[in-house]
């Protein structure tokens, strides 16, 4: 793992919605809230991180869609005291990234929340995951085949040898259904909090 930089929570907050409004899964319901708020989209797709105003929305937002700050869902648990850096990773510590712990990735990866497990059972034909299509993770890997670059993923830990998703599962996977596509250094978002193993998720 080489760090690059340390980075604010708005950062992080600001690549998450980013990755939320591209998302086939969930960026409809994201645009809903900004058309009911009257709110234009470069807020997420542009953001102005300098602008306090902005970040306030973003963190209303987040906290809105996945919790962030209330203690529920996407982050209950999560604790208050987190920094954040980007870091580049190698494939060897990108293979080792965990699942959250959540009921979704347990059953893809037959309870042991390795990714590698998880695009095994889609690479061998399943269909469905709790009444859930799996196509998506096929279209992130073709993505992955024909040259697409992904988001940064974020992750967190408790002592930056065990990092869990926080966000970028459908991403991880599809890295792991093409694992010689990973790069030589993967760039992503790591929150760090030596009481991270209080997360719900973690």
């Amino acid at each position: 793992m080489r760090r690059l930089r340390a980075i604010s929570e708005d950062e992080m907050i600001a690549v998450f919605l980013a990755c939320e409004l591209g998302s086939f899964r969930f960026g409809d319901h994201l645009r809903l809230l900004l058309e009911r708020d009257g709110v234009e989209s470069a807020v997420i797709e542009a953001p102005a991180l300098a602008s306090e105003e902005q970040n306030g929305y973003r963190r209303r937002l987040l906290g809105e869609v996945r919790g962030l700050g209330h203690d529920r869902a996407n982050f209950h648990g999560f604790p208050d005291d987190v920094t954040w850096e980007r870091c580049l990773l190698t494939p060897n510590e990108v293979s080792r990234i965990e699942y959250c712990n959540y009921s979704y990735w347990l059953e893809l990866s037959n309870g042991t929340r390795k990714p590698a497990d998880g695009a095994a059972r889609i690479n061998q034909g399943v269909k469905q995951i709790m009444r859930q299509s799996t196509e998506g993770f096929r279209r992130g890997a073709a993505a992955l085949r024909a040259g697409t670059t992904f988001r940064e993923m974020i992750l967190a830990t408790h002592d930056r040898n065990h990092l869990v998703v926080v966000e970028g599962h459908l991403r991880l996977t599809a890295y792991m259904m093409e694992p010689d596509l990973v790069p030589d250094e993967l760039e992503v978002l790591l929150g760090y909090s030596d009481r991270m193993t209080d997360w719900r998720l973690y």
